[in-house]
């Protein structure tokens, strides 16, 4: 065969990796089992680019994954996140990594449908479960189907004894319409849920009065998270909002100064094909690549904080540290103004007036009037880890 042809057919070598390309001492690998779904929710982020089921195999196998995390994550701290698509419809996927890496920490982020599926020894193992849910029974079903939210809440009830963690409620604050009584419910009324999350959709639903809509009701959460100093109300966007105001080293520590979203810092999402990106929310993008699993090089994420945005002149940058960063690139990198305006522009609205009604119940003397065992939890929970903090 003559030699032009052999080059034409051989891959191109990988490129050279960083030398640490993850700040600080620990990382969350975050596995992408499959992109195929069980529900079509309507505000699906992976539904950008069409990623969503557009990749339904591994294309890498686990010596290989067992290769990347020994040349390039040798002496972090791991934590294990298994995400999709929907992660539990490659269960098969799922039980090879737990047994090939016992001392990891795992954490799965699901919509909950196919838990009881899953073995007591899988259950056992995860740190957290993040469970998609979007407030009460209504809204939940109007973006996921008919029949989700009572499904979702009996698998819980099924398997909440049997996960050796924490099951965390993480909604997708879309509808202006939710009420204070459908998050309430979340944190308090099912045993199954150990905290809240919630997050601003990153679409354009902020119209209107929809800011005024979302601000009564942060109020009226924020008024409750007060309220008591025995117990805590486990809300975590205002759990780490505190901490940051009262402990403001913490956030700093953690995340090297950088964005709490992870994305910047110490965030592997590996699609199924092996590509590597910094935000699940931008594995269309090929300008955000940072490595390959089966060719085995890595580089420090290109999602990093610019002079071209806002947030260090922000009244809210000493504790936010930047909220997402895919909203800031998009906003002021890519310089899409109707995305900016729309969206990035209210949410940040939104976290700069969470943070003048924190200040307004005076954290730093509520923090010091808590109980000990719920100090302990502003300070030290273990579900930091596994969400972006800011909502």
């Amino acid at each position: 065969m003559p030699t032009h042809t052999l080059e034409a057919i051989r891959p191109a070598p990988a490129p050279d990796s960083d030398i640490d390309p993850i700040a600080g001492n620990r990382v969350e690998l975050q596995l992408l089992t499959t992109l195929k779904c069980n529900l079509k929710c309507t505000y699906c982020s992976l539904g950008v680019g069409e990623v969503l089921g557009s990749q339904t195999e591994l294309k890498y196998d686990i010596d290989q994954l067992a290769a990347f995390v020994e040349k390039h994550l040798a002496g972090k701290e791991i934590y294990v996140t298994f995400y999709g698509g929907e992660p539990t419809l490659n269960q098969k996927m799922m039980q090879q990594v737990m047994r090939r890496f016992p001392e990891f920490r795992y954490q799965l982020q699901t919509n909950g449908t196919l838990l009881d599926d899953l073995p007591d020894w899988m259950l056992a193992r995860f740190s957290n479960i993040l469970v998609s849910i979007d407030g009460g029974e209504q809204t939940t079903d109007d973006y996921r189907g008919r029949g989700i939210w009572r499904k979702v809440i009996r698998n819980l009830g099924h398997i909440h004894e049997r996960v050796g963690g924490t099951i965390t409620a993480r909604v997708t604050w879309g509808n202006p319409d939710t009420s204070f009584e459908e998050l309430d419910e979340l944190a308090t009324a099912i045993e199954a849920v150990d905290y809240l999350y919630w997050q601003f959709v990153a679409d354009e639903m902020y119209g209107g009065d929809s800011l005024e809509k979302r601000k009564a009701v942060l109020v009226r959460l924020i008024d409750k998270f007060f309220s008591r100093t025995d117990t805590l109300y486990p809300l975590v966007p205002l759990m780490g909002i505190v901490r940051n105001k009262v402990l403001p080293t913490r956030g700093r520590e953690l995340y090297a100064g950088l964005t709490q979203c992870r994305v910047s810092t110490h965030l592997v999402n590996v699609m199924p094909n092996g590509e590597i990106f910094p935000c699940p929310d931008m594995m269309y993008a090929a300008e955000m690549k940072m490595g390959e699993i089966q060719s085995n090089w890595l580089k420090k994420s290109p999602l990093q904080p610019t002079t071209s945005m806002p947030c260090e002149g922000c009244e809210a940058f000493s504790w936010c540290r930047c909220n997402c960063m895919k909203n800031l690139y998009l906003g002021y990198v890519k310089n899409d103004e109707r995305y900016r305006r729309n969206v990035v522009e209210p949410i940040c609205e939104l976290v700069k007036f969470i943070g003048r009604e924190v200040d307004r119940h005076d954290p730093h003397g509520w923090f010091s009037r808590l109980a000990l065992s719920v100090r302990k939890q502003i300070t030290d929970a273990e579900i930091y880890e596994y969400v972006e903090i800011m909502p």
